[in-house]
């Protein structure tokens, strides 16, 4: 019972990353969602494509924005050794 404790916790101490994973997953395909609803729609193929475009180019500017606060890595300095005075 304490292993799935362990992993329910786990689950719930990463709940923000696994928002984030969903949140990118739904950018990339959101040109194909537009699309297939346009399709849906009945608009022609010039229209789909160009407003999937847009779309899809949105969300690759939103895609960088989270990856590049995600990926942003804080270097921590080694403290010096101290000089010796001769």
């Amino acid at each position: 019972m304490s292993w799935f404790k362990n992993q329910i916790q786990f689950l719930i101490d990463s709940l923000w990353q696994i928002i984030q994973g969903f949140v990118l997953f739904s950018l990339a395909f959101s040109g194909l969602g537009c699309a297939l609803l346009l399709r849906h729609l009945g608009y022609n193929g010039t229209v789909i494509s160009g407003v999937g475009i847009i779309v899809e180019g949105i969300a690759l500017i939103l895609c960088y924005f989270i990856f590049k606060s995600y990926l942003k890595t804080e270097e921590v300095k080694a403290p010096e050794p101290k000089k010796k005075l001769d």
